[in-house]
């Protein structure tokens, strides 16, 4: 970790009450939801972070509190550093404030998240299906989603399959 990046990090977990962890010399924070606005101001404003580079989500179900984390990723090209800050979601009521008005790419990274997860994003300008059909009924990264798959065929159970299987009448 860079001499800038322990700067940022020490000040971060002093002002949000976060949790500091490292793996393969990646920096990763936690930090509560409430803070995320606050959080990513100061990262742009203050320590040069000028690019949210990724936004995506992880579901710990069957775990509930929290059952998501929402992992931002910030990039700051002046200073050449990554910076990764968690944020714990509980299951009931799945929700943190948009990042829109101060990263305008969230916009794309939320509606993802809103769509796979069904993690709302509070004061989204369009928050709205982007991957998924406008009709479908649930969120298919959610790791109790139903999976609707088909039974491999393999040369052993090849009959046993075959007769499950739709073919069309003549």
């Amino acid at each position: 970790m860079s001499d800038y990046q322990r700067t940022v990090v020490k000040d971060l977990v002093a002002r949000f009450n976060g949790e500091e962890s490292e793996f393969r010399d990646d920096v990763r924070l936690t930090i509560a939801g409430d803070d995320i606005i606050a959080a990513s101001t100061k990262l742009r404003d203050e320590f040069g972070f000028e690019m949210l580079a990724d936004l995506t989500a992880v579901d710990y179900w069957p775990e509930t509190d929290p059952r998501f984390n929402v992992v931002y990723r910030f990039r700051s090209i002046k200073h050449n550093i990554d910076l990764q800050i968690r944020v714990p979601v509980p299951a009931e009521k799945p929700e943190l404030p948009t990042l829109e008005g101060i990263y305008p790419n969230a916009n794309w990274y939320e509606r993802e998240i809103w769509d796979m997860f069904g993690i709302h994003f509070d004061g989204h300008s369009n928050l709205r299906r982007i991957l998924m059909p406008h009709d479908w009924q649930g969120h298919p990264l959610r790791k109790d989603y139903p999976l609707g798959y088909e039974e491999i065929q393999f040369s052993f159970n090849f009959d046993e399959i075959d007769s499950g299987k739709p073919y069309a009448k003549e």
